[in-house]
Formats: C-alpha cells, sequence, structure tokens
C-alpha cells in the first residue's frame, strides 16, 4: 500500500476550496481538534495555492461566484454549517 492518495478535483472544486481554506486562515471562527488537522489543512491549502492562477486574475470574484454555482448545481435548502 501506497503512502500517498491522490484527490482529483475540478478546477471549479479546487477554486471553491482556495477561497474556503483562505477564509479560514483569515479567522479564528473554525474549531480544530488537534495540530495534525490543521497542518493537513495548510498542506492541501498550499497545493492549491500552487496549482491555481485564477486567485491571480482581475475577475477572480467573477470567477469564484461562477464556480460556486456550478459546484453547487441543483443543491437545494443551505448545507449543514452555511452562514448568509
Amino acid at each position: 500500500m501506497s503512502d500517498r492518495i491522490t484527490l482529483h478535483l475540478s478546477r471549479d472544486e479546487a477554486l471553491v476550496l482556495f477561497e474556503f481554506f483562505a477564509r479560514f486562515q483569515d479567522t479564528d471562527r473554525f474549531r480544530l481538534t488537534n495540530n495534525a488537522e490543521f497542518v493537513a489543512f495548510s498542506r492541501v491549502s498550499a497545493q492549491l495555492d500552487k496549482a491555481l492562477v485564477e486567485p491571480f486574475m482581475p475577475d477572480y470574484n467573477a470567477l469564484l461566484e461562477a464556480a460556486r454555482q456550478r459546484v453547487a448545481g441543483d443543491y437545494e435548502g443551505d448545507a449543514p454549517g452555511v452562514e448568509k
């Protein structure tokens, strides 16, 4: 068995997660239960930082909103934990 796994995300999913991770790093509202959660979270975030160019584009907010719409698709209502 390999010590590594590969995750496959759409570009839209990666962009949505990038923004989520950035928001996480800017607030103390999220609660972790172990240092390992922070380390793993940070490593995934860093990989997205390297893979995406959209955050540096002038129309980033529009790209993010379009990606959110595509990812959420036909999901009805608010998911657990969603605050508006």
